[in-house]
């Protein structure tokens, strides 16, 4: 009788395991999606409500772009990431000099109309260019197999490497913006853009690539969860609210914050499905509130 019950134990115990996987694959992901928002929020003080549009942006090129890609240059998943990534840039760049760069100084009010009229306009061409369905997109075949966990349970390895990319990627922004005279720049120009503009910085310049940067971030985030979640319209609108707690929580223009806040929505979102699914939709926002109560300012300042 004592076999069957270190069975069930056993088995609880990958099933935790796969659970916690899944919740820091999640709050990853959520983080990279985040981590541009905050720079432009926090940084810029851009109320940017299009940025959801981004990672939905990045999905429909992780479906769209790869035939293209394929037939061009005989690539694949990772060539059709690299192409994505320098569009995003490209598209970064133009965007905020047509648009992002004349409301600086603009109310909070303006930011919003003029952000939420950005997601109509991508809403529209979207669906003129690759229409209303729901698609799928494969993962690289290098990348589609599954990792044995037990004799009945097994993990993908895509989720394994979704992971591993957004924690480098998350190590690659830290560096940058505490060890580089790039980010020390940038802190500069959040805090006070006219000495920084006095010592000769051009912060135009520099809004921008922060812009470009921050883009980036999204739409390749938005092409990495393509082939584990379906490509479909809006689906911009529901990471956008989520990754705005992310950075309400971890503090405006923190990215420490925002990683921190980002995997501990990613643990309360996935637990609360497992084990109290009829309350899991408040969950992440009952947390919020109460982290709020105790750092009304979120849990790190930028930086």
């Amino acid at each position: 009788m004592g076999w069957p019950a270190r069975s069930s134990a056993a088995v609880d115990l990958i099933t935790f395991l796969i659970q916690c996987l899944n919740s820091l694959q999640y709050g990853l992901l959520l983080f990279l999606v985040a981590s541009g928002l905050t720079l432009i929020f926090g940084i810029m003080g851009v109320i940017n409500l299009a940025h959801g549009s981004f990672y939905m942006i990045g999905a429909y090129m992780a479906y769209a772009l790869a035939p293209i890609v394929g037939a061009t240059f005989g690539g694949g998943f990772f060539a059709t990431l690299l192409v994505g990534l320098v569009l995003a840039v490209i598209a970064g760049y133009v965007l905020e000099w047509a648009f992002f760069s004349f409301l600086y100084e603009r109310e909070h009010l303006q930011q919003v109309l003029m952000t939420y009229g950005l997601i109509l306009v991508f809403e529209e061409l979207r669906s003129m260019l690759v229409g209303d369905d729901v698609h799928g997109v494969q993962p690289p075949s290098i990348l589609s197999g599954t990792l044995p966990l037990s004799d009945l349970m097994t993990y993908p390895v895509y989720r394994l490497f979704i992971s591993a990319v957004c924690l480098m990627l998350a190590l690659g922004m830290y560096l940058v913006f505490t060890r580089t005279r790039l980010g020390m720049m940038i802190r500069a120009g959040s805090t006070n853009r006219e000495m920084v503009q006095s010592l000769g910085i051009d912060i135009k310049f520099l809004y921008r690539v922060v812009f470009a940067a921050g883009m980036a971030v999204a739409v390749f985030a938005g092409m990495i969860a393509a082939p584990v979640s379906s490509v479909y319209p809006g689906m911009g609108n529901t990471v956008l609210i989520i990754c705005f707690v992310v950075v309400v929580i971890g503090g405006i223009g923190s990215i420490r914050g925002a990683l921190l806040a980002a995997l501990l929505i990613g643990f309360v979102d996935t637990f609360g499905k497992v084990l109290v699914p009829q309350a899991s939709g408040v969950l992440v926002y009952v947390m919020m509130a109460l982290i709020l109560l105790w750092k009304p300012s979120g849990l790190f300042k930028a930086g």
